[in-house]
């Protein structure tokens, strides 16, 4: 019997947007659907990424350099984790992938859209995600949030303007592509967030099923 094979989810957003406070959750209620999950994110998801990451957030380098780390790592992660669970059925939820390189490198660091297409047309070029959700948050909230929570990384320290472009992008890319962006307000509560996150995963195993 062939096996169906997995959707992959991935979580957007500038930094702040506090997408990673529903990863953990949006696994858990698909494994409640019966449905296998892998939990990742980028940069990182394998020994290999998680030691770049390490680099990509903490040591300044050349903008084409940090391009090519990003996609180095994403490629790694394709082949040894992400491909490999969806060849067998599994979902996969991944925090961050290609669209946050158009959006902080492509825009937030000027490098352009043409670069990043070619490093995707490269590396991932019959793979995008089945979803994707954008937490979409204001700029000042965003920042607050970020404040005096932990040590911030390089990204994280860049000025008002880098995120003005960044997320200027993600709302481009979600006009883009329509049918496959949830664009979500991220100033919601947590409850409200996740009531609308639970809708659209029940949809989704519904649409899978049926299918």
């Amino acid at each position: 019997m062939k096996t169906t094979r997995g959707r992959f989810l991935t979580l957007e957003g500038v930094d702040g947007a506090g997408k990673s406070t529903h990863l953990e959750w949006a696994a858990e209620h698909l494994r409640q659907l019966g449905i296998p999950v892998l939990l990742t994110r980028e940069p990182g998801g394998t020994p290999l990424g998680e030691r770049l990451r390490e680099i990509l957030l903490s040591t300044p380098m050349a903008l084409e350099t940090e391009a090519l780390l990003m996609f180095a790592a994403r490629c790694e992660h394709l082949r040894t984790t992400i491909e490999p669970a969806l060849a067998q059925g599994t979902w996969v939820v991944c925090d961050r992938f290609t669209d946050a390189s158009f959006a902080y490198q492509g825009a937030g660091r000027e490098l352009g859209t043409a670069r990043i297409k070619a490093l995707q047309q490269w590396v991932h070029p019959n793979l995008q995600p089945d979803r994707t959700w954008l937490f979409d948050l204001d700029l000042g909230t965003a920042r607050q949030r970020m404040t005096g929570s932990r040590d911030l990384d390089r990204f994280e320290r860049e000025d008002a303007a880098f995120f003005t472009r960044t997320r200027g992008a993600y709302h481009q890319l979600a006009q883009n592509e329509p049918s496959r962006f949830l664009v979500i307000d991220a100033s919601q509560s947590i409850e409200a967030i996740r009531d609308e996150l639970g809708v659209d995963l029940d949809r989704l195993a519904r649409s899978s099923s049926i299918s």
